[in-house]
């Protein structure tokens, strides 16, 4: 379909800031990358629920959920998986515009898919390195997916056979091999925190 045949309405939509003020705080994507299992949707879970308690309004955003749904037609292919962040990224994008604090939870191996959501998401994005090693993620092996990668049932399997860049310069790094869950979300709450406070005129 040509371009010119599209016409945004946002123009004419609420302002985020009428959003934000609404719910009486600021939205932040915080997305959370790592191996499988290093604990991503695990601290995600725990600071949503913190969050909650809170009366903030959260949603979180899960790669493998994600999958069977909105993404259910992609693989793991170099290009699927740029198809399956670009696609997380316009939804986290949406979210965060009506003042949502949005926790995303994806895999994310390589810089240039980092990359592709910070330029969708821009200052909206906290960039969180949830570190663990292969090893110990796959001692850990909490869906079984590291036992069918070693059985070769598994292509393209990150760590494996697809390779993970560790962030260069994350927002937070999260190592989950030194930290329990609950300091590592206590850590992450702290560093969300200043992110979502709404600064009233005096």
């Amino acid at each position: 379909m040509p371009m010119s045949n599209i016409h945004p309405e946002f123009h004419r939509f609420l302002h985020r800031q009428d959003k934000e003020n609404l719910l009486g705080q600021r939205g932040v994507v915080v997305w959370l990358c790592g191996l499988s299992g290093s604990g991503k949707s695990t601290i995600a879970n725990a600071a949503e629920r913190v969050l909650h308690q809170q009366g903030r309004f959260t949603t979180i955003l899960d790669g493998d959920n994600l999958r069977t749904g909105l993404n259910s037609n992609l693989g793991f292919s170099d290009q699927d998986r740029l198809e399956n962040i670009r696609r997380i990224s316009e939804v986290a994008k949406i979210f965060v515009s009506q003042g949502i604090i949005t926790f995303v939870s994806a895999i994310t191996p390589r810089g240039e898919l980092r990359d592709l959501a910070r330029g969708i998401l821009g200052k909206d994005l906290l960039e969180v390195y949830v570190k663990a090693s292969y090893e110990a993620c796959e001692q850990r092996d909490v869906k079984g997916l590291y036992a069918k990668a070693a059985r070769g049932e598994i292509a393209h399997f990150t760590g494996k056979d697809g390779s993970f860049e560790p962030p260069h310069n994350p927002d937070l790094t999260l190592d989950t091999e030194r930290t329990s869950i609950e300091d590592a979300a206590f850590e992450l709450l702290e560093a969300i925190q200043p992110k979502i406070t709404v600064h009233l005129p005096l």
